[in-house]
C-alpha cells in the first residue's frame, strides 16, 4: 500500500486534472508521520534522479526538522545531496519561522541555491510564491512538472487559519506545474473539522494504528505498560484512494519502525484470525484482573494451611 501510494505520487495527475495529494495521519500513539514522509520522499528523489518519475524536481518545505536533518536521511539511502544539485529545493521554515533571527534569507552554507531560509510563515502568499520560485528555479517555466513536499503542516496551522491553509493547499494542487504534493498530521493536536478539511483536499489519506489500541482509544497503563513497551514502533498502515466517479479503495498494511526507518509488509492471515479471536474474547478490567489475582491467592493459602 506505501508502494501504491509512491507510484501515484511519482506518475503525478493526468493533463488538466489536479495534482494528486496526500495526508498522513499520525497520533500520539503512533508517531510516525514523518517516517512515512521519509520514505516518499528518499523514494520519490531515487526516481527523480533515475527518470523514471513524471516530475523533474522536488522542493520539500521543512517546518518540524532541520534541513540538515533531511540531507542526512538521503545521504543514509545512497542519496548525496550537492551544493549543485539540479533537482532538489528546501525551503526552512524550521530555523526562524518568526523572522526574529537578523540575517539574510538567501542561502546557507550547503550551496547558494540548495537551501533557502524563509521567514514568516504565517505569510502563506508569500510561502506560495516561495515554493513555485524553488520549483522553477529546477525545472523553468515551461510544461516539467516538479512535486511539494511538507513535513508537517501542524506548524502552519499553529501559525495560520485553517481556510488560509487549505487554500494555500488547494493553490498548490492546482498549478500546472506540480505533479503531486504530500504532507503530515498529527490528528490529536486539532479539532476533527481541521482533519475532514485536510482529507476532503487529499486524493489519499494514510493513517497508523498501534497494534493493539483499546475501544475506547486510549490504554490502561497498569494493564498494558508491558506491551505498549513491546509492540511500540509496530502497527497497522491503512491507506484510502479516492478513485472516480465517488469511489473509494481501502488498503492495509503492517509497519515496524527500527534503526533503518520504516518498513512495510503484508498482513498476514495468522495475524488476522489472531486479531479476530482477541476481538471476540470478553475485556476484563483491571479490577476484574485484580479480583481474580487476589481469589487465586487465597485458595492457594487455605489449599497449602490445609
Amino acid at each position: 500500500m506505501a508502494e501504491s501510494i509512491f507510484r501515484k505520487l511519482r506518475d503525478g495527475g493526468e493533463e488538466g486534472e489536479l495534482a494528486p495529494a496526500l495526508t498522513i495521519e499520525e497520533t500520539v500513539a503512533s508517531p510516525f508521520g514523518l517516517d512515512v514522509s521519509g520514505y516518499l520522499l528518499t523514494n520519490l528523489s531515487s526516481s527523480i534522479l533515475a527518470g523514471k518519475s513524471s516530475s523533474q524536481g522536488l522542493v520539500l518545505i521543512t517546518f518540524s526538522r532541520s534541513p540538515s536533518f533531511y540531507l542526512q536521511l538521503l545521504k543514509q539511502k545512497g542519496i548525496v545531496v550537492s551544493s549543485s544539485s539540479k533537482w532538489i529545493r528546501i525551503l526552512d521554515c524550521y530555523t526562524d519561522p518568526l523572522g526574529w533571527i537578523d540575517q539574510s534569507s538567501t542561502s546557507f552554507s550547503e550551496g547558494s541555491s540548495l537551501i533557502k531560509l524563509h521567514k514568516c510563515v504565517s505569510d502563506l502568499k508569500k510561502l506560495f510564491s516561495s515554493i513555485i520560485e524553488a520549483g522553477r528555479e529546477l525545472v523553468g517555466t515551461g510544461k516539467t512538472r516538479f512535486c511539494v513536499a511538507i513535513d508537517s503542516v501542524n506548524e502552519l496551522l499553529r501559525h495560520s487559519a485553517m481556510p488560509l491553509v487549505s487554500g494555500l493547499l488547494t493553490d498548490l494542487r492546482s498549478h500546472a506545474q506540480i505533479s503531486s504534493v504530500f504532507w503530515s498530521l498529527n490528528t490529536d493536536l486539532h479539532q476533527e473539522k481541521v482533519t475532514n478539511a485536510l482529507e476532503y483536499i487529499s486524493t489519499m489519506k494514510a493513517n497508523l494504528e498501534p497494534l493493539c489500541p483499546s475501544s475506547d482509544g486510549q490504554r490502561n497503563a497498569l494493564e498494558n505498560l508491558f506491551s505498549v513497551h513491546q509492540d511500540f514502533g509496530k502497527g497497522r498502515f491503512h491507506v484510502r484512494f479516492k478513485l472516480r466517479k465517488g469511489r473509494v479503495r481501502v488498503m492495509s498494511e503492517e509497519y515496524h519502525v527500527d534503526q533503518s526507518g520504516i518498513n512495510f509488509s503484508p498482513i498476514s492471515s495468522v495475524d488476522t484470525v489472531i486479531a479476530a479471536t482477541k476481538s471476540l474474547l470478553p475485556k476484563a478490567s483491571y479490577l476484574d484482573l485484580l479480583f481474580n489475582y487476589l481469589v487465586c491467592v487465597s485458595c492457594y493459602n487455605v489449599i497449602s494451611c490445609s
